[in-house]
């Protein structure tokens, strides 16, 4: 996905279980930011900063969808324990980091895995993608004031 695309409509299924489209969101900008895991220290601050600017980056015509591979559970429990105010999607399928481009090979202390890259992808009223804050660019405890 790069800028100038048109995202997908159904985003996928959420901690609830309810499906997550694009068009819930129509007249709003969407941030979709794609982290690696629940509960790890990198994500939980990218969580928490979101959450704690939550109200201003609503008020700047934003509206936040989190997604990553955990599963339903996994999100519940993260959300229930840091108080998210918004949707997670639970791409168990990995079909959603696929057709984003952000699940790849990773390295960690030499050991290579497969991954979700932490990316955000900021998409317009119009459901195309109009700025990614890339892997090397998200800074996980200031996230709201690079998207505002």
């Amino acid at each position: 996905m790069n800028i100038g695309d048109k995202a997908p409509d159904l985003l996928g299924i959420n901690e609830k279980g309810e499906e997550i489209h694009l068009s819930d969101y129509k007249g709003k900008k969407l941030v979709l930011y794609f982290y690696p895991k629940d509960s790890t220290s990198g994500c939980t601050a990218q969580a928490c900063n979101l959450r704690d600017n939550y109200d201003a980056l609503r008020q700047a015509g934003y509206e936040v969808v989190g997604v990553s591979v955990d599963s339903e559970k996994s999100h519940q429990k993260f959300i229930e324990k840091n108080s998210l105010p918004f949707p997670l999607i639970a791409d168990t399928d990995k079909k959603l980091v696929e057709q984003f481009g952000v699940w790849g090979e990773k390295s960690m202390y030499g050991r290579k895995y497969m991954g979700t890259f932490r990316t955000t992808f900021i998409i317009n009223e119009e459901g195309v993608v109009e700025r990614i804050i890339g892997p090397k660019e998200v800074k996980t405890k200031d996230h709201a004031a690079q998207i505002l």
